[in-house]
């Protein structure tokens, strides 16, 4: 599977690993996957720094219509995503602009940067 997640609710954060191309299934099933184990609220650390992003213009927009139903009622927590490639730049960056939520979310080029802005984030 490209991407993979780990959940821990003692810590309220969620660990996202992508590796090799992912798409917007892909991506669906991750939304709902937090949905239903209620972490959507939870600091998100996607390491994107093996993955390929495989969405276009049709793709990011249904993330984002997907994203908001979810932020209607449920509250949206950090995300701090990890890669070098312009492509998971300019991905995050389309998908930042499209998404209903005004949680902090910022780009990151290592996992130790990612966790300690994270950490940040919750102890505000």
């Amino acid at each position: 599977m490209p991407l993979r997640w780990d959940i821990d609710h003692a810590e309220r954060f969620v660990h996202i690993v992508a590796e090799g191309p992912v798409t917007l299934k892909e991506m669906e099933a991750h939304f709902d996957a937090l949905v239903l184990a209620n972490a959507m609220g939870y600091a998100k650390l996607f390491d994107s720094s093996r993955g390929q992003p495989v969405y276009n213009d049709d793709d990011v927009l249904a993330m984002g219509a997907r994203l908001s139903a979810y932020t209607a009622t449920l509250p949206s927590g950090p995300l701090a995503v990890v890669g070098t490639s312009d492509l998971v730049w300019s991905t995050f960056k389309r998908f930042v602009n499209i998404s209903p939520s005004r949680r902090p979310a910022k780009l990151f080029v290592s996992v130790d940067k990612a966790r300690a802005w994270l950490k940040e984030q919750q102890a505000d």
